[in-house]
């Protein structure tokens, strides 16, 4: 389940024992200066947790998926985040779901390493 804008103001509010309203207006600040920047095409980078920066995508030829017709697709800048080492290894270190759905995985038997041999011959 993600993380909400509110379930963040609501977190600050009780760690800083602000009021709701001072909160929101300390994330609505961060959150507004980091688009502001990143408009500019300025690089933001936060120490253990990551980069954002925005990168240029030159124009496309792409396809419409349900037709597949050829489709322009015009230049664009889109931002792009690089997770930070600190987090990486904070992530990769605590049990998230992927272990749980390995975990369950491992329950039903079986050897992982050859889950898909002889697959191919009946296909």
């Amino acid at each position: 389940m993600p993380v909400t804008k509110s379930e963040l103001i609501e977190q600050l509010s009780e760690s800083l024992k602000l009021p709701k309203g001072k909160a929101e207006l300390v994330v609505n600040v961060m959150f507004d200066a980091m688009v502001g920047a990143l408009e500019r095409g300025e690089r933001i980078e936060i120490r253990g947790f990551g980069s954002f920066e925005v990168r240029s995508y030159k124009p496309y030829e792409g396809r419409n998926p349900r037709t597949g017709e050829p489709v322009q697709v015009k230049a664009k800048r889109l931002p792009f985040f690089k997770v930070g080492k600190e987090l990486r290894e904070r992530v990769n270190a605590s049990t998230g779901a992927l272990e749980q759905d390995h975990d369950d995985h491992d329950d039903e038997g079986g050897d992982d390493e050859n889950d898909d041999v002889g697959d191919d011959a009946t296909d």
